[in-house]
């Protein structure tokens, strides 16, 4: 009788991207050059995930924060992007984020990661 091998299950992470405002401004003043080489550290980091990467994601910018009262007043948290991981866990999870380049691009820059929890659970 074979034996049944064990599947791993690979649970979903949030990483979320904050940014102070003078990362904005050195993106706007980034040549060509400075943004692909910028961007090609990124790829390197997506190339290091492999499949774990489910969703590079995007900048994000603009964001608003909703009232129950039907408001909205701009949020004062600095999300500057997004990305989706699979990992097995938290410590995982972690060590994928290792050496990301966000972290180096100008001081203030942080990566916060939430485990997605499924509903029911």
């Amino acid at each position: 009788m074979a034996k049944k091998k064990k599947v791993k299950t690979l649970k979903t992470f949030l990483v979320v991207y904050h940014s102070p405002a003078s990362a904005m401004k050195k993106m706007m003043k980034a040549s060509p050059e400075e943004m692909a080489a910028g961007m090609q550290e990124w790829m390197k980091w997506g190339e290091k995930c492999g499949s774990q990467l489910i969703d590079f994601g995007a900048p994000l910018m603009g964001g608003v924060n909703l009232k129950a009262t039907g408001g909205a007043v701009p949020s004062k948290r600095k999300v500057s992007g997004y990305s989706l991981l699979k990992a097995e866990s938290m410590a995982a999870a972690k060590k994928l984020l290792k050496g990301h380049p966000h972290l180096a691009w100008v001081k203030g820059c942080e990566v916060e990661v939430h485990e997605a929890v499924p509903m029911g659970s």
